[in-house]
């Protein structure tokens, strides 16, 4: 059932759990179907002796895709008309990560979304805003 503009007040959330437990082979199948082979992301010799980083990461866009189908589950399919992020911090294997859209306004048939995806420590990953067409 779609969003009804009426149903909806500033400071209404909703939350989802992305993912649980990260694994690399997701990691390594993102790379597959982005192309995006960096090596941060898929070597692990290369990322912590060569990069200096403690272990692969999951490439942004990874967590942006995710988060993006939380908000589809919330508003339906179709209905985004933006949608952007910045990234905060890396997303390693083994990571539980969880996002919330938190109603920030709502008008002419638009509503618009604050967005945040953490990870298990609290620590936020993803920020950004949404918009979308409400019944």
């Amino acid at each position: 059932m779609a969003l009804k503009a009426n149903e909806l007040s500033v400071g209404d959330t909703h939350a989802e759990r992305l993912v649980d437990d990260l694994k690399r082979t997701q990691i390594v199948m993102y790379a597959g179907a982005s192309g995006d082979y960096n090596p941060v992301h898929t070597d692990e010799v290369f990322t912590t002796e060569v990069a200096g980083y403690p272990s692969v990461f999951a490439h942004g866009m990874l967590t942006m895709g995710m988060t993006g189908k939380m908000l589809t589950n919330y508003v339906g399919d179709g209905r985004l008309t933006e949608y952007g992020v910045r990234f905060t911090n890396q997303v390693f294997p083994g990571d539980t990560l969880d996002a919330t859209a938190t109603v920030t306004a709502v008008r002419d048939g638009i509503v618009e979304l604050d967005v945040s995806t953490v990870n298990q420590n609290g620590a936020e990953v993803l920020k950004g805003s949404a918009k979308a067409r409400v019944d």
